[in-house]
């Protein structure tokens, strides 16, 4: 009887908005991978073509750029790597806010960070399903019909469980494998039975992580439940050292200095960003891979004055990149990733194969009676 009511709440669940957690699925799987093929298609730009034994200074890197600034433009910041092939990356202030690729061996201005159209739109597909928020204050259905989306394809997940859920070790091994010379119906029922077995678990992380950015009252609830503060939106920038007469001047005096310590401290680091007074460096070996090592330093004199370890942070503060690497995967690097691309792309075809087979349950089996 439980079984029976769990299977007619799967269904009537997945009929409304199969559709869109389809579509979220797969816009999720398509994003997993938008840095590595943003940069092989832009790879004239973020990778250089002649690698040394040694790149230019941080002090070099500065000349090279500061010609090309339009007057009142500053470098903000600029970002190395531990790819002795990857560009260096260099933020520019107003008016002309962007970050340039720069080759770190001759000083060549590469060209700028790209953004991919098609990446655009998926993000937007995946998260709004295109839809804008209304200037006027007023629902954000795209927004909202995901959330629910999401929320109802948790409830999905775990109603499939109930069902597919053995009573013994024989039905278990038989309810494990795909056939693949049955015909083409018991082909697509492996698919949706079997399949969405096989990427339960990582299907449900997403959702449940995924949840964090559709609703307030779920956000609150889910960090509290892990004894951290609520996600909260924003970036920090950094701010240039204020002269008498209160305009701001980006002094980068002592840039190579701070870079130089930070980067014998931190030989395996994948990256390093210096800034104006601000300075981070990306620890290894952590699952939350937006994580930094955050410094600060005195411009005039290049003396480290504070840090701000990842490692000694509070949970609350280490939460929210957590949540966003166990979401799209990238924790445990390519390996996860691509575990993660497989089961959203499965997650995917769920509801196809669903819809697929209530409709041949539903309509050509009263026809052949």
């Amino acid at each position: 009887m439980i079984r029976k009511l769990f299977k007619q709440l799967h269904i009537w669940l997945s009929i409304p908005l199969g559709v869109v957690m389809s579509i979220t699925c797969f816009t999720g799987a398509v994003l997993i991978f938008e840095g590595e093929i943003t940069r092989s298609i832009y790879r004239d730009v973020y990778y250089v073509d002649d690698v040394r034994s040694a790149p230019l200074s941080i002090d070099e890197i500065i000349a090279a750029v500061e010609p090309t600034l339009v007057e009142g433009q500053k470098i903000t910041s600029i970002t190395t790597f531990d790819d002795a092939e990857r560009s260096y990356e260099v933020a520019l202030s107003a008016p002309d806010s962007k970050t340039l690729l720069v080759d770190q061996y001759s000083g060549e201005i590469r060209g700028e960070t790209q953004k991919i159209e098609l990446f655009r739109t998926m993000f937007r597909m995946h998260r709004w399903l295109m839809d804008s928020r209304p200037t006027d204050g007023g629902v954000f259905w795209g927004k909202l019909i995901v959330g629910i989306s999401t929320l109802m394809m948790a409830l999905v997940i775990l109603t499939g469980i109930v069902i597919w859920w053995p009573k013994s070790l024989k039905m278990w091994l038989s309810r494990s494998k795909m056939s693949l010379r049955l015909g083409w119906h018991r082909f697509w029922y492996d698919m949706h039975v079997v399949g969405g077995i096989y990427a339960t678990l990582l299907l449900l992380v997403m959702a449940l992580t995924g949840l964090t950015w559709s609703f307030t009252w779920y956000n609150k609830g889910f960090y509290a439940l892990f004894g951290a503060e609520a996600s909260r939106g924003g970036k920090h920038g950094s701010k240039g050292v204020v002269h008498e007469g209160g305009d701001t001047v980006t002094d980068y005096l002592h840039w190579q200095d701070v870079y130089d310590r930070l980067a014998a401290a931190n030989p395996d680091a994948p990256k390093i960003t210096i800034a104006d007074g601000t300075a981070s460096v990306a620890p290894v070996g952590v699952i939350n891979k937006r994580a930094t090592d955050s410094y600060t330093f005195d411009t005039t004199t290049g003396e480290i004055i504070s840090e701000d370890l990842y490692r000694d942070r509070a949970k609350s503060r280490k939460m929210r990149g957590v949540i966003y690497s166990l979401h799209v995967g990238n924790f445990g690097g390519m390996f996860t990733r691509v575990l993660w691309f497989l089961a959203a792309m499965l997650g995917a075809t769920l509801p196809l194969t669903g819809y697929y087979l209530w409709i041949k349950r539903k309509f050509f089996r009263k026809n052949k009676k």
